[in-house]
């Protein structure tokens, strides 16, 4: 409980004496949804005037390779709404993202008096964990953006022109970043199953193997088949990130073996006891 702010353990005692209404329930909910629907708008606003700066940053890598080996790059908007359309799929993206604290606070603050003080720690350690690497892992697929683009347009030949589509490039490298992104917070999964109980350290372990080749098969995916060296960047955290989950799960498994073998002797005093009483009166 003390892993709570201060306002959800007020919501929570107050909720746990006095048990709400579905009309409260209701009114509860579309309270929230007006408190994360006014933080995506100023968060879209906001990622309107930033969706320009982001787009630099994403086009970076075409506009290096504008004029290598005589070779000819550049972004093309081929509708007359096409610029308009796609810096305001950016913004609204770059709103979910920004007002990402408030709708994810209004989530858990909804949904945690209904959840046991284990359930609590859980889902608060698992957002606590979650949330850097996956950053981390949209950071490591804009690092790993410039080889892909390098690579991918390599293969048209020298003097030539690559006009990309720019909502198609967008596309592909939303989904990339995301990708990678996702990739990194599932070791985060296999940590909660463990603590949830469905899967132990030993079975984690055991499965390595099937874990390396998925996580080569994805960075081969994710990344182009020529691109080595991206695949290397990608995979080696990867597995570290894995081999790291597999570590603390079998230290979580070796506490509660002791946890529960300190129980049983507990429980098996009595008895003991007794046994030694019944011998001392015979």
């Amino acid at each position: 409980m003390a892993l709570l702010p201060a306002r959800l353990r007020a919501k929570r005692a107050q909720r746990s004496t006095s048990t709400m209404t579905l009309g409260g329930h209701l009114r509860e909910l579309r309270n929230r949804l007006f408190i994360v629907g006014i933080s995506l708008v100023i968060g879209a606003i906001a990622g309107w005037f930033l969706s320009s700066v982001v787009w630099d940053v994403l086009t970076g890598p075409v506009s290096a390779l504008d004029g290598q080996d005589g070779r000819v790059a550049s972004m093309n908007f081929d509708t007359i709404t096409g610029a308009f359309d796609l810096r305001l799929r950016i913004a609204l993206q770059l709103g979910l993202i920004l007002s990402a604290p408030v709708w994810l606070y209004e989530v858990f603050a909804f949904a945690v008096p209904g959840l046991t003080r284990k359930e609590s720690r859980i889902t608060l350690g698992f957002l606590a964990s979650a949330i850097p690497l996956f950053v981390g892992g949209c950071a490591a697929g804009l690092f790993v953006l410039p080889h892909v683009i390098e690579l991918m347009v390599s293969f048209a030949p020298g003097q030539t022109a690559s006009f990309l589509a720019a909502s198609a490039y967008y596309d592909f490298v939303l989904k990339l970043v995301l990708a990678i992104g996702v990739a990194f917070v599932l070791p985060v999964f296999l940590v909660v199953l463990n603590v949830a109980g469905v899967l132990s350290g030993a079975t984690i372990l055991r499965s390595w193997r099937y874990a390396l080749l998925a996580i080569c098969l994805f960075t081969a995916i994710a990344t182009p088949a020529a691109d080595v060296f991206s695949m290397f960047l990608l995979a080696v955290p990867l597995v570290v990130l894995y081999f790291g989950a597999v570590g603390i799960a079998l230290l979580r498994d070796r506490r509660a073996a002791k946890i529960e073998a300190a129980l049983t002797r507990r429980d098996e005093i009595p008895s003991l006891l007794s046994e030694v009483a019944s011998r001392a009166d015979d």
